[in-house]
């Protein structure tokens, strides 16, 4: 019996012999690799198995990226609620003891430096509520962060640390990332322990959205990938095989809160233009295009008299909006935005959050069969009501306000008023108010600058009821409610 299992054995191991020699005499014969210089003269010569060339080598991109991700740990207050406590309990300790109380809890993420001057870039959930955040870098030099600024609306958040010629990670194009490219997510998975990590995966798919149902307003248009992100990667990066930065990692699909084959990051062609309002700003100045869409399917396609199932389909468009003055109808299908396809709605909103109000871009859409294109000048998200945006005008229900010109009141025949400068989607546009004319009353009260028609809508009760006078000098009375 004993022979037997000899014999089997020793069988299975000259096969496996037998095998490898044949694996190994197909492999490609070793070839000589020539460098030359600029003149196209050979300087160097160096052999290589091109088997070995099949796999990506990663170690320039790892090597020289991860000096420039850091750990984040934050530290945030919250309040413990005792509940059913032991009257005995509060005759002994006193009621102070069961009153809610403040307890210290700390979180970790990750974060990547942008600028050699102590910026560093992160995911909003990393640092939302915290009260003291320190930071440590690769070459364990630690320091206290402050929040520069952050946009819940695309999960990217701005920290400062007091430092400078710190290392950085060049910013690439997500624009181009390619499906099946070779990415690398570095960050501190898990915590402290396992800091600067390296994970290898491809782009599993681009323009991603994860709904989840909070009803706030989100921009997402997720690179997916299957590098291996855990807890503790968010704010982390993505890089390409060239150590450029082409997202910034933040959330995992999962159902038991540990990687499970997904992963996905913020484009960084988002992340860069939050990143430069947030610092310059201190707040994102996000354009609109006012409509609402989805995506388009066959039965649409067919209606529509599509050559494709890709476009969004504009299911309204708002009054006042970008999109309106630009001339676009509720029915027409968008399919690019300046050369660039759109394939959903992920799309144009990553496409959009590139522009800042006031930039231009050509819009290609389909009505009725036949392609078109508009020039739209895009707006800015209707704002907190008070606030004053970078050309000196103040944001009310939409609109932008600012103090009338003398010359403009005398030819009307005012002695005061406010001028509605531009109207975007919101309660003004709905109300019936036009661009150009001026505001006299509120709610009864003369007004002669923005803040005054501001401060006497907050004093409203319930409603604002508006009196004024269009360029043509016609009046005109609007009113809406709170």
């Amino acid at each position: 019996m004993k022979k037997g299992i000899l014999t089997v054995l020793l069988s299975v191991v000259a096969g496996g012999l037998t095998a490898y020699g044949v694996v190994k005499a197909t492999q490609p014969a070793p070839q000589q690799i020539v460098t030359t210089d600029a003149t196209g003269a050979p300087v160097e010569y160096r052999t290589v198995n091109l088997a070995e060339t099949d796999y990506p080598d990663f170690t320039y991109a790892a090597e020289s990226a991860v000096e420039a991700v850091v750990y984040v740990e934050v530290t945030v207050q919250r309040r413990q609620q005792y509940q059913n406590i032991d009257p005995f309990f509060r005759f002994f300790f006193g009621d102070e003891y069961a009153m809610p109380q403040q307890r210290e809890a700390k979180g970790s993420g990750s974060g990547v430096i942008i600028r050699p001057d102590g910026y560093i870039v992160t995911n909003n959930h990393v640092v939302d509520g915290a009260s003291k955040i320190q930071v440590t870098l690769n070459n364990n030099q630690q320091y206290d962060a402050t929040v520069v600024g952050t946009d819940p609306a695309t999960d990217v958040a701005i920290i400062k640390v007091d430092a400078n010629n710190l290392p950085t990670i060049p910013m690439g194009d997500s624009d181009k990332l390619r499906l099946g490219e070779w990415v690398l997510a570095i960050g501190s998975p898990l915590g402290v322990q396992l800091r600067s990590t390296i994970t290898a995966g491809i782009v599993s798919a681009k323009g991603r959205s994860m709904p989840d149902g909070s009803g706030e307003f989100k921009i997402e248009s997720f690179i997916q990938t299957d590098a291996a992100v855990n807890p503790g990667n968010s704010g982390g990066a993505l890089v390409n095989k060239k150590g450029e930065l082409v997202g910034i990692n933040t959330a995992i699909v999962s159902q038991t809160g540990s990687y499970s084959g997904y992963s996905f990051a913020v484009p960084v062609n988002i992340v860069k233009r939050v990143v430069d309002d947030l610092i310059d700003y201190g707040s994102v100045k996000r354009a609109m295009l006012g409509i609402s869409m989805g995506t388009v399917d066959k039965k649409i396609a067919d209606e529509m008299k599509l050559s494709s199932v890709s476009g969004v389909y504009i299911y309204e468009v708002s009054k006042g909006s970008a999109a309106e003055k630009a001339g676009l109808r509720k029915d027409d299908v968008i399919i690019a935005i300046d050369g660039q396809k759109i394939t959903d709605a992920s799309s144009v909103q990553a496409k959009v959050s590139g522009y800042h109000p006031g930039d231009t871009a050509d819009i290609a859409y389909v009505r009725d069969g036949k392609t078109s294109h508009v020039t739209v000048v895009f707006q800015a998200a209707s704002s907190t009501n008070g606030e004053v945006g970078l050309d000196g005008t103040t944001e009310f229900y939409g609109a932008k306000l600012k103090a009338a010109d003398p010359q403009a009141l005398k030819a009307l025949g005012l002695k005061a008023g406010v001028e509605i400068v531009s109207l975007g989607s919101g309660k003004m546009a709905d109300a019936g108010a036009r661009e150009g004319g001026i505001i006299a009353y509120v709610n009864g009260k003369s007004v002669s600058k923005p803040e005054e028609v501001v401060a006497l809508a907050k004093k409203a009760d319930r409603a604002i009821y508006v009196e004024g006078v269009d360029k043509s000098g016609r009046s005109f009375y609007f009113g809406f409610g709170k």
